[in-house]
């Protein structure tokens, strides 16, 4: 069995050497039709996009803390790798150093503007810009991710025992986040996890975390409609739920 790795670089570099054209994220929303897929490649394209945009245009750096205020979306999957991949803390505290929100989060995080980056995702379709102008000092991800290269390497590398998330029963480093995802029972290693959980929130981290750490997939639908969520665990060869 190979060892567990203990910071999230090293658990995208493992993945993409073991099966980089395998789907990762599979995103459905039923209120819309939208689907979305992304391997373990277009994921990495995009964690490394995003981590530029945190890093390299808005000065975060490894130890700062990153508040994601996204509902459940492929995206807040991406940013999640994001923050992991420069070294910052996942922080649901209000006085992040930076904020990624979405529409319904962006009236209470504008006035935040002036003193720390806020980063909004319209979580249109492809992850496109907003179609209004957004508030004063806000940044529209659509617009500014897509200049950015599609490799990043931190000029000062996530270490083990850096902080990776502040959960409120207590911080993991980026080791005990990824030892506690491979040891846990939502899947059987490389399977299909279908979860409703959002997975930029302490209720739901472990839907992603854990099909990362054991070789899966995870399957994330927003609005989910009951009498459709059970064609998609099929049609997705799902083969465990969030919570189980």
């Amino acid at each position: 069995m190979h060892p567990t790795p203990t910071t999230f670089p090293d658990l995208l570099t493992a993945l993409l050497r073991s099966d980089a054209g395998r789907p990762l994220v599979t995103f459905y929303d039923h209120a819309t039709d939208e689907r979305v897929e992304l391997s373990v490649t277009t994921y990495a394209n995009w964690v490394a996009k995003a981590a530029s945009l945190l890093a390299e245009e808005h000065g975060l750096e490894r130890g700062d803390r990153l508040r994601i205020d996204l509902p459940p979306h492929w995206l807040g999957a991406v940013f999640l790798g994001a923050a992991w991949q420069v070294g910052l803390a996942l922080t649901w505290a209000d006085d992040a150093d930076a904020v990624v929100c979405g529409p319904d989060a962006l009236a209470q995080w504008s006035t935040n503007a002036a003193r720390l980056p806020v980063l909004a995702c319209s979580l249109r379709p492809l992850g496109v810009r907003f179609a209004a102008p957004l508030p004063a000092g806000v940044h529209d991800v659509g617009l500014e991710v897509w200049s950015q290269p599609d490799s990043f390497i931190p000029w000062d590398p996530p270490q083990p025992d850096d902080v990776a998330v502040e959960l409120p029963e207590g911080a993991l480093s980026q080791e005990e986040l990824w030892r506690t995802a491979a040891a846990g029972s939502a899947l059987t290693d490389g399977g299909r996890l279908l979860s409703e959980a959002n997975p930029a929130s302490p209720p739901g981290l472990a839907s992603f975390t854990e099909p990362l750490a054991r070789g899966g997939s995870l399957v994330l639908v927003r609005h989910a409609e009951r009498e459709r969520l059970e064609a998609t665990y099929a049609s997705e060869r799902a083969t465990a739920r969030f919570p189980a």
